[in-house]
């Protein structure tokens, strides 16, 4: 007799070992809408360790009518933050570079301001879920001209792209990267992101996942994502770019 009911296939359990470092989160307390204070950025960098990542880049905000932080806001809560990461004897590695917003000062600060990149030249900027930037492709010219390499986070995020594996094509063929956040992938932000970061996996058009960590609720989020063929794939057989930033 057929077995009607076939056991779900069970993946070999694994972590973001692999993966090394966490490029896209929101740690630095009080900045923005990330951590709201130093205990709960400890807490979260406890959860990202056991995770098993080496280290987190992480990237507050940075848009002209909300988080105006500066390079030197920024870098002094990382500073508070290695500190108390110490005492609490955290072993994780701490970094800090900033997700940028494409506003109408992002350029300004592209020509004038030495901007915080991941490692030494990837530049993390992100666009507004509503409208579609007509200057786009000008301002991944520019960041390019400017010395940085550009990478868009969360593309699976923006409806305007409709999903359409041609419009992220067309994005990295300008010489933009593509930053997944992981926990896309398990539905959080609705079955139609799910798809277009499911579709995106699949023709091999990602370049950086990020957790895009800002409460512990995104942490439980990352461990049931591990359960995930998706992740999984992700996790352990994909070539991402993020083992250059550990």
């Amino acid at each position: 007799m057929f077995n009607l009911f076939k056991k779900k296939e069970q993946l070999p359990q694994t972590d973001f070992s692999a993966v090394k470092a966490d490029m896209h989160s929101h740690l630095i307390p009080g900045i923005d809408d990330g951590a709201p204070n130093l205990e709960a950025s400890i807490l979260l960098l406890q959860k990202m360790q056991a995770l098993a990542f080496e280290k987190v880049i992480t990237t507050p905000h940075i848009m002209a009518d909300y988080y105006r932080n500066t390079p030197e806001i920024i870098l002094s809560g990382l500073d508070k933050l290695r500190e108390e990461a110490i005492k609490q004897q955290l072993t994780i590695k701490i970094d800090a570079a900033a997700e940028y917003y494409l506003d109408e000062t992002f350029v300004s600060k592209l020509q004038k301001q030495k901007l915080l990149t991941l490692g030494q030249d990837y530049l993390l900027f992100e666009l507004s879920f509503v409208n579609y930037p007509q200057n786009l492709f000008d301002v991944i010219f520019e960041i390019q001209a400017k010395g940085y390499k550009p990478v868009l986070a969360h593309p699976e995020r923006y409806p305007y792209f409709a999903g359409e594996m041609e419009n992220y094509s067309r994005i990295k063929n300008a010489g933009c990267l593509l930053q997944l956040n992981t926990i896309s992938l398990t539905g959080h932000y609705g079955k139609n992101v799910q798809k277009t970061a499911e579709d995106l996996v699949d023709h091999y058009l990602v370049d950086f996942i990020g957790t895009d960590m800002h409460h512990p609720g995104h942490a439980q989020l990352l461990q049931k994502a591990l359960t995930l063929p998706y992740v999984h794939r992700l996790a352990t057989d994909y070539q991402l770019l993020n083992p250059l930033l550990a």
